[in-house]
């Protein structure tokens, strides 16, 4: 042991470097005394620390966060018996940085006072953690992105969700854009929690890196955008000044693009480096997969109110001082449409007849209802012929027959005329159930009519019949779906057409609204919660007064949908 000042004039003791198998550890190692004078270190630590010397004091060649830990372990504050020796037996590491490095730092006590601290470079380690760490909350985000901004169908909402996903992960702000609609651009802007949605003229090449993006194209790195060239309305009110950087993408679409992606950060913070570049890229890719479905979504739904505006039976009140009425219900509760139909064809001119048809596709859903629609426009078509029945038939037999579908289908056409207080019917039958007729005295009758049905034979024949309507009489037409509805207490009894007949009884001196719905209820009661075709039935009853209206200086009913 040899006593010596250092050059600070401070008296210590040292201990030579001894031959011993730490010495040639690839970690740097020191040994300091009790008083934080070092005693031995390896190569390792002389490379790391180029001022280490035997002799000299430890705060003097190691960063101070080391030389602290040394005299608080060297020199502990007193602490009960326990937990001294608890501290003493199980030193725990520290960390620290010196020169750019992340050290994590071991010591060990001789048990003379001197300890040794054994040095490790953490820094790749904790980089590793540190990017593992980032990627796991960047999935997270994506997740959760996902999530919310496939939550709605709505391509509105999608925007704004997708605006305020941005600004809370990704950025300060955060500006969504969408593609022109006439040279207009829907631009969201989020900040704070909070969004707003403006609709904008502007010019997409004023903002590098804009005008390609919207077109699909990959984008222009952050660091070649200047904030400075931003114009006003890309720079949120209340952001607070000019950005500090500012990072620019496409949202991809499905086939299109679905919009630009602006990204804020205000002055004075880190500008985008490559790696949030690409996070926003992959957030923008799902963000635009999004709003591409949404916005598919919103044009086929479009496109399909506008299909099934025309697919729906009118809604059916007076003709020419005759009441009419229809109900239908689909098989399946949750569709619009189906197989079976209804309409009513006003005269265009004074004295012609109405015609009404009611009619039955083979099959349900939509597949029936695309050959209705078909149908009910070949009998629009016809109208000028709709004075001979047969002649209506055979020519609607033969669009079908030349159509590419294999179905059929049954209806019935009744030409309408009020003559006086009294209506007349002139019924067809096309494979289809006869009218049923409801007298002033309660008694239910069937139409003599019938013929084959239509689209699959190549020639038709039917058979009219007249009925006359005092006032208060009905005459119904209904298909199928109703007589042959199973229900009732055990559930597999047929309606029948017996069960009709009764109802129809009870209706007697009903309007045609009134004895629709009384059908359509009891039908309904008998299949309760079961499977069942579609069910459709017009009423056409001969009022007991005259709903009139002038037209062109004459006294008419006009039909009403």
């Amino acid at each position: 042991m040899t006593v010596f000042e250092d050059e600070s004039g401070r008296s210590r003791e040292t201990a030579g470097a001894g031959s011993t198998s730490w010495i040639g550890s690839p970690h740097p190692a020191v040994v300091a005394d009790r008083d934080g004078g070092v005693v031995e270190f390896n190569a390792a630590a002389a490379d790391l620390f180029p001022r280490m010397g035997v002799g000299k004091w430890l705060d003097e060649v190691v960063p101070r966060w080391l030389a602290d830990a040394h005299q608080r372990l060297a020199h502990p504050v007193r602490a009960p018996a326990a937990a001294a020796a608890s501290a003493r037996a199980r030193p725990a590491p520290l960390r620290g940085r010196h020169d750019g490095r992340l050290l994590r730092a071991h010591p060990t006590e001789s048990g003379h006072g001197d300890v040794a601290w054994w040095l490790v470079d953490d820094s790749d380690l904790t980089a590793a953690q540190d990017a593992l760490r980032t990627e796991r909350e960047r999935h997270a985000i994506l997740a959760e992105a996902s999530t919310q901004l496939l939550a709605s169908l709505n391509p509105d909402r999608c925007l704004e969700k997708a605006a305020l996903l941005a600004a809370d992960h990704l950025g300060d702000a955060a500006l969504v854009i969408s593609p022109p609609v006439r040279n207009r651009y829907t631009v969201v802007t989020a900040m704070g929690g909070g969004f707003e949605r403006t609709r904008l003229t502007l010019d997409p090449a004023l903002v590098p890196g804009l005008a390609e993006a919207l077109q699909g194209f990959p984008p222009v790195p952050a660091r070649w955008i200047d904030p400075a060239e931003l114009p006003s309305w890309a720079v949120p009110e209340g952001f607070g000044g000019t950005p500090g950087s500012v990072a620019i993408t496409p949202l991809p679409g499905h086939g299109v693009p679905a919009g630009a992606l602006i990204l804020l950060r205000r002055g004075g913070q880190r500008a985008f480096d490559a790696s949030e570049e690409l996070f926003a890229r992959l957030f923008a890719a799902r963000a635009g997969a999004a709003l591409s479905a949404a916005r598919l979504y919103a044009e086929q739904a479009r496109i399909t109110r506008a299909l099934i505006a025309e697919l729906l039976p009118p809604r059916l009140h007076h003709v020419d001082g005759v009441d009419f009425a229809g109900g239908y219900r689909t098989s399946q509760d949750t569709e619009r449409i189906g197989g079976d139909f209804y309409d009513v064809h006003p005269g265009t001119d004074d004295g012609q007849e109405t015609l009404a048809v009611l009619g039955d596709v083979c099959g349900k859903g939509l597949d029936a209802a695309v050959l209705t629609g078909r149908i009910r426009s070949t009998v629009q078509a016809l109208l000028p012929l709709a004075g001979d029945h047969q002649d209506v038939l055979r020519l609607l037999n033969g669009a079908l027959l030349t159509a590419r579908h294999t179905r059929f289908a049954t209806l019935v056409l009744a030409s309408v005329r009020r003559t006086g207080g009294r209506v007349r019917l002139r019924l067809t039958s096309a494979g289809h159930p006869r009218p049923l007729v409801l007298r002033a005295t309660g008694e239910v009758e069937e139409a003599d009519t019938g013929g084959t049905l239509v689209g699959a034979l190549p020639v038709v024949t039917s058979r009219s019949a007249s009925v006359d309507l005092s006032p208060g009489e009905t005459c119904v037409l209904y298909t199928d779906g109703i007589t042959e509805a199973r229900g009732g207490p055990l559930g597999s009894a047929m309606f029948g057409e017996d069960r009709l007949r009764s109802a129809l009884a009870e209706c007697v001196g009903l309007p045609a609204e009134a004895v629709v719905e009384r059908v359509q209820m009891i039908a309904g009661d008998w299949v309760g919660r079961g499977p069942h075709d579609d069910m459709a039935v017009v009423a056409i009853t001969a009022p007991h007064t005259t709903h009139l209206s002038a037209v062109n200086g004459h006294t008419r009913g006009r039909y009403t949908a």
